[in-house]
């Protein structure tokens, strides 16, 4: 399966407690596991930079993948530093 590499900012409120945020983000996965059960997820990464969190994982196809980070980008996107995020096909 292709893999794929998904690039996440979040907005500054959701970062300052790490209780809060580890919560939004088991929410989210439990969600796109419901989603898209033919993802699966290889690492996930906490960055310093542009982006806030970097995600890869395979998923039989493109359209498949433009799936799982559409619900965070609705939930996210509202924020000032928040925007869409960034989805590359690796290999």
């Amino acid at each position: 399966m292709p893999k794929f590499v998904l690039m996440t900012r979040l907005n500054p409120e959701s970062m300052h407690d790490v209780r809060v945020r580890n919560l939004m983000g088991k929410e989210w996965l439990s969600k796109v596991k419901k989603t898209c059960p033919e993802v699966k997820w290889l690492a996930h990464y906490a960055l310093l930079g542009p982006y806030d969190f970097m995600d890869v994982y395979e998923a039989p196809d493109v359209d498949t993948a433009h799936r799982c980070p559409s619900s965070r980008a609705r939930k996210e996107r509202s924020a000032p530093r928040a925007g869409p995020p960034c989805l590359t096909r690796i290999t």
